[in-house]
């Protein structure tokens, strides 16, 4: 068992441009890369799950990820996952109980110069080792509950709801 585990699911995180077809597609997990350039030195186990954008993913996607947090012997895990639906996801993870759970994305691909991704996983990493247990959503400097958060796509970013 490691002290955490990270589930991967796809979304802007980790996608990957393709010039000759002018468009994105969801590629292999960044987040052990991510993790080696920021030194981290906790025991980490990466399982990938599902390799979707987040607009793609089913009920039954959903009902597969909290499966798999449930079963896991972690306590502590962490989920990247698309922002387009990350908080349907954490909502329907509301039911797992005695674990701290954070959802974490990027509103741009790690593989960019520029992007969000790196700063996320690190504050995701920080906050599943702190929180109470329950389900979060850690986002651009933000932690929120989950069911009190929506994305707000006009401001690209993360706001609470109650």
């Amino acid at each position: 068992m490691a002290d955490i585990l990270v589930f991967t699911t796809g979304g802007t995180i980790d996608k990957i441009y393709f010039d000759s077809k002018s468009e994105f597609e969801v590629g292999g997990s960044m987040v052990g890369e991510l993790l080696r350039q920021a030194h981290v030195t906790r025991d980490v186990r990466i399982q990938e799950l599902l390799r979707k954008d987040s607009l793609e993913m089913t009920d039954a996607d959903r009902a597969a990820i909290r499966t798999a947090a449930q079963a896991a012997p972690e306590s502590r895990i962490v989920i990247t996952h698309g922002t387009d639906t990350m908080t349907d996801t954490a909502e329907a993870l509301c039911s797992v109980s005695g674990k701290t759970i954070v959802l974490t994305g990027a509103l741009e691909p790690a593989r960019f110069a520029v992007t969000d991704a790196t700063f996320n996983v690190g504050m995701a990493f920080a906050a599943v080792q702190t929180l109470a247990p329950g389900v979060y959503i850690v986002m651009n400097g933000h932690i929120f509950e989950a069911g009190k958060v929506r994305k707000d796509r006009a401001g690209n970013r993360f706001v609470a709801t109650g």
